[in-house]
């Protein structure tokens, strides 16, 4: 006989099962009817029951059984909760301690990158310093080859106004011509490594600005990474950042971060050699080129005083023949004043022969003889003559020995005035503007 109630289908679980492996209860309540259940109009109002004795006892173990399952079901989650609140603590310190101490390392890292860039700032900046006082050198230097161009070009244009035959292309006039050909070869060269300088200022300037941009980045992320290491759990200003966790896809990697900073710093390292390597560059050509011209401005005096002994002396010997020229002009035209006063004395005896001669004419028939004074008298005339124009020869040449010392005596003057000339453009003018040359350490730039 078929019985009506609620069937329990559940099995009881053991200690060990989880909770979460348990199955849950069926019941399948069937209404009491059939063809076998009691019924009659006298029990009508007394069939109140609906389930079987049985069926209650289950039912309790049931209840039981759910109770005990819930209990121990309950307590297993307590035990695992409890077990897992200590591990997640101890996970969560774990990790929190390991992420401070990566953050610790990376402020490290992040100290020793930017006390490597602050470094390398202070270098540039004192190796730009270093270097703009080298190209202030080289301004200086370059103006102060002016003054050896002028005075040299200024040499040469007044040499220009000597006279002839002094006007000729001398040892001094060369060694002048060499010293503004140099000097203009050290203003080109002066010029190209000044251009230098200002191109290397401006490359360390840049890349200063490159290693400061990266040191302020640094400086910041290591503020940021600072403030992050002295987050606790007891800290006010935290809170949930959901989003916190998606990382920007431009983000770089550890070793391209610390090969973007070594870059930088390799770039600076090797633009601070090139402005070392420069500045020594300078130094050297500043000192060969002060040098060489100072070498060359001895050079140049050594020849000008060589030139103006050398003209003194002439001048000396110029003016000692002048001298003895005028000595012997004067004597010559004394020479020629008693050759005239000769030809003067010789008048007289021949007026006097000549008269005689003529009186003597004067003899009558055989008187006019041609007796021994005839003879004296014919050849005392003829003495006289020949004397007088002796002396006339002699007086001839000695006037044109007179007009050739004049000639001397004024070339020789010429000379002395040329050769003062000369004097006075080389040592007066030329040398004395010589003085203002400048000095090898004002040439060097560094007055």
């Amino acid at each position: 006989m078929p019985q009506t109630g609620i069937l329990v289908t559940q099995e009881p679980a053991p200690q060990s099962v989880q909770v979460s492996d348990l199955p849950h209860k069926v019941y399948e309540i069937e209404r009491n009817t059939g063809p076998y259940t009691s019924s009659g109009l006298a029990t009508a109002g007394f069939r109140s029951a609906k389930y079987l004795e049985e069926e209650w006892y289950q039912n309790n173990n049931s209840c039981y059984h759910q109770a005990f399952a819930d209990r121990d079901y309950s307590e297993c989650n307590r035990h695992e909760a409890k077990q897992l609140a200590a591990e997640t603590a101890t996970l969560c310190q774990r990790t929190q301690m390991d992420s401070t101490k990566k953050t610790g390392e990376r402020l490290q890292d992040i100290h020793f990158w930017k006390s490597e860039l602050q470094s390398e700032i202070k270098d540039l900046m004192a190796e730009t310093d270093l270097l703009i006082g080298d190209k202030q050198r080289l301004e200086r230097a370059l103006e102060a080859t002016e003054v050896p161009f002028s005075i040299a070009r200024d040499n040469l244009q007044c040499r220009e106004r000597r006279q002839h035959p002094d006007l000729v292309r001398d040892c001094v006039g060369m060694e002048l011509l060499k010293e503004a050909e140099l000097i203009r070869n050290i203003q080109e060269l002066l010029k190209r490594t000044l251009m230098q300088a200002v191109n290397q200022i401006r490359l360390n300037r840049e890349h200063k600005e490159i290693c400061e941009f990266d040191w302020s980045d640094k400086v910041e992320t290591y503020n940021i990474d600072e403030m992050c290491a002295c987050y606790n759990n007891q800290s006010t200003c935290i809170q949930f950042h959901p989003h916190s966790c998606k990382c920007d896809d431009s983000a770089t990697t550890p070793e391209t971060w610390s090969k973007f900073s070594h870059d930088i710093i390799y770039r600076a390292e090797r633009e601070k050699m090139a402005s070392i390597n420069l500045r020594v560059l300078i130094n050297s050509i500043l000192s060969d080129t002060a040098e060489d011209l100072r070498l060359q401005c001895d050079t140049v005096n050594l020849a000008f005083s060589k030139c103006c002994e050398e003209l003194e002396n002439a001048k000396q010997k110029l003016q000692h023949h002048l001298n003895r020229t005028l000595r012997e002009i004067s004597d010559q035209e004394k020479n020629i004043a008693s050759l005239k006063q000769a030809i003067k004395d010789k008048e007289t005896p021949l007026k006097v022969a000549q008269t005689r001669l003529y009186q003597r004419a004067k003899r009558s028939n055989v008187e006019l003889c041609r007796d021994a004074v005839q003879f004296r008298l014919t050849s005392e005339v003829e003495e006289l003559n020949m004397s007088i124009q002796a002396l006339k020869d002699k007086l001839l040449e000695s006037e044109q020995a007179l007009r050739n010392l004049e000639d001397t005596r004024m070339i020789l003057e010429k000379e002395i005035s040329v050769k003062a000339n000369s004097l006075l453009i080389d040592r007066q003018k030329c040398m004395a503007h010589r003085t203002r040359y400048p000095t090898i350490l004002r040439l060097a730039g560094y007055q």
